[in-house]
């Protein structure tokens, strides 16, 4: 009977020629085998130093948008806001989704993909986006158990562009506490002015909706006469007009207004 001692068979295979192609391919699996090996226990380690690195990420990421957005910062002074939270949103059911981390959540990606999207008709689609994801990030910054704002990445077509923004809305989800547009092609001098601080600080304060839930907020012909209305650009009626239907639609039905209905209620 032949000698079955581990240590036996473990001489006899040192005593291989190198070149021999058992020894060969075995070496070879035992060092794929010990690298694999390696790799997990070193991933299974280390997950929690990575998971915590990626929430100081998200954590830092947030506080620097806040702090770019025109008029936020003067509004987060005034408190003791001490978390930012990001959370994906179904917007369909209005309900925060699950099994998805929101920092590796590519919004536009998901908004070309079939799977991961709808498509509008053409009555729906005020904003021109064609398709608009299932999922969309929303950031909530709060005051201990408080709701300080709601922060909306928002996009649609302007005239000669795709125009998207952030914009904040104060706890009671109906007043604008700041809009800013951070992308955008328009028309240089003219529509483009869309982007100047001037300009986005007149948001601020403005009303969404009316006490029907109406959607009413909108860039006026000229000066502002209500508090749904921003004074209009002169030169730039297209791209404020872009403004205006991007907004409508995602505080809308097929937007995130089922999400702030929620947020509303207590339902979130």
């Amino acid at each position: 009977m032949a000698d079955a001692n581990p240590l036996t068979l473990w001489r006899r295979f040192l005593a291989m020629p190198n070149e021999s192609r058992p020894k060969t391919l075995l070496v070879a699996l035992l060092v794929a085998f010990a690298c694999a090996s390696a790799v997990s226990v070193t991933s299974v380690l280390l997950k929690p130093i990575r998971e915590a690195n990626l929430d100081r990420e998200r954590q830092a990421r947030l506080v620097q948008m806040v702090a770019d957005v025109p008029g936020l910062a003067e509004i987060l002074r005034g408190t003791v806001a001490n978390r930012l939270e990001t959370v994906l949103v179904d917007l369909d059911a209005g309900t925060i989704a699950s099994g998805i981390d929101p920092a590796t959540f590519d919004a536009r990606a998901a908004a070309a993909d079939p799977d991961a999207s709808i498509a509008l008709s053409r009555e729906e689609d005020i904003a021109g986006i064609g398709r608009r994801p299932n999922l969309a990030p929303v950031h909530l910054v709060r005051d201990n158990s408080t709701l300080v704002l709601i922060i909306l990445p928002v996009y649609g077509s302007g005239y000669q562009s795709t125009i998207r923004a952030y914009l904040a809305l104060e706890g009671d989800r109906n007043t604008v506490a700041a809009l800013n547009i951070y992308e955008q092609g328009e028309t240089p001098g003219l529509g483009s002015r869309i982007t100047d601080p001037a300009w986005q600080a007149l948001w601020s304060g403005h009303l969404i909706a009316d006490e029907d839930g109406t959607i009413r907020i909108t860039v006026a012909r000229g000066a502002a006469t209500d508090p749904f209305e921003v004074d209009a650009i002169a030169g730039a009626t297209r791209s404020t007009t872009g403004v205006t239907n991007m907004l409508r639609f995602w505080l809308g039905a097929r937007g995130f207004g089922p999400f702030l209905a929620r947020l509303g209620s207590g339902d979130i």
